[in-house]
């Protein structure tokens, strides 16, 4: 379960759970990682935190998904990955860096509503 106290995002924690699962052999490549639904279940989570789990195990080549079926266990530089097509490369790097102007966003939205609220408070 995700320690809410720790340092380290309920997201990365469990997904550090699974990338160790999953060196240590306790999960195989092609082995079938838990749905959206059972990592909320089982770790008390938002479906945002379970997603962005997921997300991150793909981003780091633990996890390959497939629409419809889940998402499946996978070691990174592992041959279903070394398969993968120069678009395919692009695509993914283009993604992840949506993904990083899209967090970077986020918190600058934070830190303007603070600021907004800091500012209603004096006056």
């Amino acid at each position: 379960m995700a320690d809410f106290t720790a340092e380290r995002a309920a997201y990365l924690q469990i997904a550090d759970e699974f990338k160790r699962k999953i060196q240590e052999g306790e999960l195989a490549p092609g082995d079938k990682l838990p749905s959206e639904s059972e990592l909320m279940t089982r770790h008390s989570v938002s479906r945002t935190v379970a997603r962005q789990a997921i997300s991150r195990l793909r981003e780091d080549g633990y996890a390959l998904s497939h629409q419809g079926k889940g998402s499946f266990a996978a070691l990174p530089g592992s041959e279903a990955s070394a398969k993968r097509s120069p678009e395919y490369e692009q695509i993914t790097e283009y993604l992840s860096e949506v993904r990083r102007d899209v967090r970077r966003l986020a918190e600058r939205m934070d830190q303007l509503e603070d600021l907004l609220r800091q500012q209603t408070k004096d006056k």
